[in-house]
């Protein structure tokens, strides 16, 4: 019997080490697929207008590091990884939000009490506080690969 499944065709056999043959490459393409959705790019790569607008923004930032994720183009730097801020920008080189890095423990309580009834046990990765283009400021946190969005008291607003 063939199955095909993300671009992927598979023999199934009666053999018990195929299933977790199957699960494995799942998993496998599951992230390729999510490391996909961010690309890291080089300072060529960005456009004039684009750098010329973060740079007027944040004059201060150094040793920037560029990625392109759903079209708009996210500058990052400062901290040990190089990610404590993250600006991002339209190709139009409009703002449209700068991510600050800040410690788990920082987010309002009511954002673990909301992650521990919808994601279990699964733990925040990361988190951030947001800004956006507006001055409206939320908070996210990353939980299992995705990017929870909260308001600035730690309400719920949506999943990226």
């Amino acid at each position: 019997m063939f199955l095909e499944t993300m671009g992927f065709v598979y023999v199934c056999t009666k053999s018990k080490n195929m299933n977790k043959i199957m699960l494995l490459l799942f998993l496998i393409s599951s992230a390729i697929s999510q490391n996909a959705a961010a690309q890291n790019i080089s300072d060529k790569a960005v456009p004039s207008n684009v750098k010329a607008a973060f740079i007027k923004k944040y004059p201060e930032a150094k040793k920037v590091s560029w990625e392109k994720e759903k079209g708009n183009y996210e500058a990052n730097w400062g901290g040990k990884t190089g990610e404590e801020n993250a600006a991002t920008f339209t190709p139009a080189a409009d703002f449209v939000e700068i991510v600050n890095a800040i410690p788990v423990s920082a987010l309002p309580a009511s954002v673990a009490t909301y992650v521990k009834a919808h994601y279990g046990k699964a733990r925040i990765k990361e988190a951030g506080k947001v800004t956006d283009a507006k001055g409206i400021h939320m908070f996210e946190a990353e939980v299992k690969g995705k990017d929870l969005i909260f308001d600035e008291n730690g309400v719920f607003l949506k999943e990226n």
